[in-house]
């Protein structure tokens, strides 16, 4: 088990602090890196991890801090420099160590230490005395963020207020299907994580909550779990085949506040002077008016806005995907998703946008016309789907049931309208008639679904999808 403490430095760490800070359990450890040289350990004798520290990471994003550890870490100049360290819990000189190295950074450097009331703090000018600490070997997995491996699942235990999707987390996302096995992140039932994870958890990985009631259960589906077999899997019951909900997951709370989803792809021609990021740009300026705050292959977000660095990494890590997340100011909560990837149309930008609105907000549903229309005319617009959903304004994702997203628009892009057919896609079943996007010669359509409330929304947009795949199907069946 480990146990996270974070620095947030006012100054950027150097060697000399660096130093100061790994000495704070005395000469009586060892330093190791492992990652490429991306972390360092504290070990004792005998070699075994007792801390591990990321490499520094400068929050350039205002909010970051906010979002993902509370109101009180955010810095007051609005940047700082994050270390994160990991502490093995099976030794309980750990947490100290990795609390008074973070202390010993915060005494040099200013900022401040998450969570603040970790022990280790509160005399950082002394060493600890770490004689004769032993500790267990490191996990076979060789992942600093990995608790536990089996056979069947990496087990990460987690207690933060918000869960993000960390580079060590996303290693140890990576190297676990990697080795056919699931991710499991084990937190207590207060924890909530962020979109960002949210859209990467798709089975065998998982979020597994500790329950009073019921043990574990799965924190997006709400069904009841059981340690079996080296991995957490559904209770189901043994007649009927079907896992029970737990109750803690079974309690919709009515809210007025909203999330606007925006999923959206685009399509470009692989052309040397492509640069990406314009769609979402677009977006992100017509329903906030303004840019996106900042991006990055992980939270916490740290680098300002660039559509030039976004494009040379996924040029860089061609033909790989490039998975990015993206967001915007915290006076208006939003978080992009973004994954590029070529295939054999071009290359594609898949894009979900998240907006949240506390009361009194209305989302700015006026603008969607208008954005499709951008979309279509300038950025290669595929598909788009726009829905409403009763959610938190902070986007944070709870380990309760929440109201499924109602769609409220779709769009189609002018190739898909050339597959399925003009006259079909600009006469439909539905009520409104479609709305022209871009250009008459080769033009897209918006297609209204209802008000984003009930579930009339659903069935307009089965109703659109069975009548242009009927065209697309005929035009299959013909050619």
């Amino acid at each position: 088990m480990t146990k996270d403490v974070i620095a947030l430095t006012e100054r950027m760490p150097d060697t000399v602090s660096m130093l100061a800070g790994l000495l704070a359990g005395g000469p009586d450890l060892h330093v190791q890196t492992t990652g490429d040289g991306a972390v360092v350990q504290l070990c004792n004798a005998e070699g075994r991890p007792l801390v591990s520290i990321e490499a520094p990471l400068l929050l350039q994003v205002p909010g970051e801090a906010a979002r993902l550890l509370g109101p009180e870490a955010e810095p007051a100049s609005g940047t700082a420099w994050w270390i994160e360290s990991r502490a093995v819990t099976s030794v309980p000189q750990a947490e100290e160590l990795a609390g008074a190295f973070a202390a010993r950074l915060t005494m040099m450097l200013g900022g401040r230490i998450w969570p603040p009331d970790v022990p280790g703090t509160t005399d950082p000018a002394h060493p600890l005395d770490t004689s004769g600490i032993t500790a267990v070997p490191a996990p076979a997995a060789a992942q600093p963020a990995v608790d536990m491996l089996t056979p069947r699942a990496a087990i990460v235990l987690q207690d933060r207020p918000v869960i993000p999707m960390t580079s060590w987390l996303s290693e140890a996302l990576r190297a676990s299907l990697e080795s056919d096995r699931g991710l499991q992140i084990v937190t207590p039932g207060h924890c909530r994580i962020s979109p960002a994870l949210r859209a990467v958890l798709d089975a065998p990985s998982r979020w597994v909550v500790q329950d009073d009631r019921c043990g574990y259960y799965d924190g997006l589906s709400g069904a009841v779990l059981r340690w079996e077999d080296g991995a957490f899997v559904p209770d189901r019951d043994a007649e009927s085949g079907e896992s029970p909900v737990a109750e803690s997951f079974d309690d919709l709370r009515p809210t007025d506040e909203r999330q606007l989803i925006v999923s959206f792809r685009t399509v470009h021609a692989p052309e040397a002077d492509l640069v990406l990021g314009g769609a979402l740009e677009t977006a992100w300026r017509k329903l906030t008016g303004a840019p996106p705050a900042g991006w990055s292959t992980a939270e916490p977000v740290n680098v300002p806005w660039s559509r030039r660095q976004l494009t040379e990494l996924a040029y860089e890590r061609a033909p790989r995907p490039t998975w990015t997340v993206v967001v915007g100011t915290p006076d208006r909560p939003a978080l992009a998703t973004l994954r590029v990837l070529r295939t054999p149309k071009g290359v594609e930008e898949d894009i979900t946008l998240t907006l949240g609105y506390g009361p009194g907000e209305e989302p700015p549903l006026q603008e969607l016309p208008a954005l499709a229309d951008e979309l279509v005319t300038r950025y290669g617009l595929a598909t788009l789907v726009c829905q409403l959903r009763e959610a938190g304004r902070d986007l944070s994702v709870p380990p309760r049931l929440e109201r499924l997203p109602v769609p409220y628009a779709f769009a189609l892009g002018a190739d898909e309208v050339r597959e399925v057919g003009k006259a079909l896609a600009s006469r439909t079943p539905l009520p409104e008639a479609p709305v022209r996007l871009g250009p008459a010669a080769r033009p897209g359509y918006y297609y209204a679904l209802g008000d984003g409330r009930g579930p009339e929304g659903w069935e307009a947009l089965r109703t659109l999808t069975h009548h242009l795949r009927s065209g697309g199907d005929a035009a299959g069946t013909a050619g």
